[in-house]
């Protein structure tokens, strides 16, 4: 039974979430659907999947960890679902490798070069490279994926190395 109390505070929970962590979603988004109307419907799903779960939302976790699983789960659904209507080979980090961004493009072809790799992964090394490029740390990618710290490491090493092939830039490897 749902009280307007309840709602409410979930309301208030979810607009602290949208303030909060509403450009993270937006990009995180972009890094499951290119298609910008695909994307737009992506994001409403994201936020309605938010919305409903805080109803749940015990605090054993953080908000952050909280927002982004939720919003994780509901794209790894969105993107199952499209894989249904239009099978597309997703890669592994290894074929990942082989994949290569022009170094002489321009920051927005670059950046459209990334987002279009990130897209291609599969949904685990999506998510951490999503999580990692969000800025955050191993820990908390481990806690959001269910993978040991280690492991999160190890693929986010991976993963900046081929990234760092084809981008120069930041200290971090972040583009």
């Amino acid at each position: 039974m749902t009280t307007t109390s309840n709602v409410r505070g979930q309301d208030d929970l979810y607009e602290r979430a949208a303030s909060e962590y509403g450009a993270a979603l937006v990009r995180l988004a972009r890094g499951y659907e290119a298609d910008p109307d695909k994307r737009r419907d992506l994001l409403q799903e994201i936020h309605l999947a938010l919305w409903r779960s805080l109803e749940g939302f015990d605090a054993l976790c953080s908000l952050r960890t909280w927002v982004y699983r939720v919003a994780h789960n509901a794209a790894t659904s969105y993107v199952i679902r499209q894989r249904r209507a239009r099978p597309q080979m997703l890669v592994s980090l290894e074929e990942a490798q082989a994949l290569t961004i022009q170094p002489d493009a321009s920051r927005k072809v670059a950046l459209d070069q990334l987002m279009d790799l990130i897209q291609r992964l599969r949904q685990l090394d999506r998510q951490v490279i999503l999580a990692w490029l969000d800025g955050m740390e191993a820990g908390e990618i481990a806690e959001l994926t269910g993978l040991s710290p280690g492991n999160v490491a190890t693929k986010v090493h991976r993963l900046k190395s081929i990234l760092a092939r084809d981008f120069q830039g930041g200290s971090d490897g972040r583009p």
